[in-house]
């Protein structure tokens, strides 16, 4: 079990589909692959960003998209996640 420390946060990698609903096949470069799912927060009720100081705005199970070359990959056994700050990550996903 990993558990991330301080502004970091631990992140699942959401498999990308190339198929619509309606069954439309997208190549896979049209494919996003900046998404994923919080797997893990740390302890830390705020973030410090620029200078200031948010609440931590990130609870699991958000799906979020976060900046491209961003964090570190992980394994722990056969899963794969990335282990990211928690500035890096830009938006949460509804």
């Amino acid at each position: 079990m990993i558990k991330p420390l301080y502004n970091n946060v631990l992140l699942k990698k959401v498999e990308a589909s190339n198929e619509t609903k309606s069954g439309i096949i997208i190549s896979q470069k049209e494919t996003n692959e900046d998404f994923a799912v919080v797997a893990e927060v740390s302890g830390c009720k705020e973030v410090k960003v620029d200078d200031k100081v948010y609440e931590m705005p990130l609870k699991k199970g958000d799906k979020v998209m976060y900046k491209k070359y961003s964090g570190t990959d992980v394994k722990d056994g056969e899963k794969e996640y990335i282990l990211i700050k928690a500035e890096d990550i830009l938006a949460i996903v509804k």
